[in-house]
């Protein structure tokens, strides 16, 4: 717990902060992936072997109709190389539950993947594709020499398929800053992804999500190799938004990891933080209302999701704020 930032968010809310519903449950599958970014919270890499199992799928299954979640959302590493992502999704739409992966958009190009887009399609997933930067040389920067290149070969695929182009197959982009600073204006930044994508490429999105830099994992080690974390600690902090809070992913969802243990955020997840102040900590134990309005564990990571527009599961906060007004 960060006392900082609790007493940050009791001065706005009155009390400590608390989930306010089951929403969205956010499983990541995995830590393998077929690429090792700079700026990974969570160190995936074609090196990692957890995943999840069949077992702890289907309980994902159970806690999803018990809370009467709106929404599964699957992430990675990269989810796309797990064996059983299909047979997953194929349940979760059977039971009329709402899907999102997100992808590399590299994954798709791996060997056993060339036919998850069709498939995607088929079952009307929502794909949410990392592409931290519309430009090449910031992309292959943080993700590795010909990544950039290789994400437009997948999203063109997409596109082709009705993706991103479509109401009923939407096609999110992800943007990561570069460095230890925030993201620009959602919207301002969306433009320049639209002008330079479409008019360079022809390729297609439904929106882009920006996403702030959380100060764990690859981006932690990377800041103080370059002897800059005190610094961007203190642009969180000194940016922190009140208006925020009611948006953040961790009062509307939780998340699970590959063996079926459970958290506030993915963020939470990769420190080991667990949801804890008595409520059950595992799939096997779910409790949905119990789950539903638990304290928030919180932590001094936690100024990434409140810093400038806030960063939720959607994107800037402000933005999703005013999108749903």
């Amino acid at each position: 717990m960060d006392a900082k930032f609790e007493r940050e968010t009791t001065a706005v809310i009155g009390e400590a902060m608390h989930c306010t519903e089951i929403d969205c449950i956010q499983v990541n599958l995995g830590l393998r992936c077929n690429q090792s970014c700079g700026h990974c919270h969570l160190e995936a890499s074609p090196d990692r072997s957890e995943a999840m199992d069949w077992p702890a799928m289907e309980l994902v299954l159970e806690a999803a109709r018990a809370s009467d979640c709106r929404q599964v959302d699957i992430t990675g590493g990269a989810p796309e190389l797990h064996p059983l992502l299909r047979r997953f999704i194929a349940a979760l739409r059977e039971a009329q539950l709402e899907v999102a992966v997100r992808t590399s958009f590299t994954a798709l190009l791996e060997p056993g993947a060339e036919t998850l887009p069709e498939f995607f399609r088929e079952h009307r997933v929502a794909l949410i594709g990392s592409l931290p930067c519309y430009l090449q040389a910031n992309v292959d920067a943080q993700r590795g020499e010909g990544t950039y290149q290789r994400s437009l070969k997948a999203m063109r695929r997409l596109n082709v398929l009705g993706y991103g182009r479509e109401r009923e197959l939407p096609l999110d982009l992800v943007h990561n800053p570069t460095g230890p600073f925030l993201p620009p204006n959602q919207e301002t930044l969306e433009a320049d992804y639209r002008l330079e994508l479409e008019r360079s490429f022809g390729l297609f999105f439904t929106r882009l999500q920006t996403v702030t830099n959380m100060p764990i994992g690859r981006f932690l080690t990377a800041l103080r190799a370059q002897g800059v974390e005190p610094a961007y600690r203190q642009i969180l902090e000194s940016t922190f938004n009140p208006n925020s809070l009611d948006g953040l992913i961790c009062r509307h969802g939780l998340s699970v990891r590959w063996d079926g243990a459970l958290f506030d955020c993915d963020f939470n997840l990769a420190l080991g933080m667990g949801v804890h102040h008595g409520v059950p900590n595992h799939l096997d134990r779910f409790e949905p209302l119990e789950l539903a309005g638990r304290k928030i564990v919180t932590g001094a990571h936690c100024f990434g999701c409140t810093a400038g527009h806030g960063s939720g599961c959607r994107g800037a906060i402000s933005a999703v704020a005013a999108a749903q007004a």
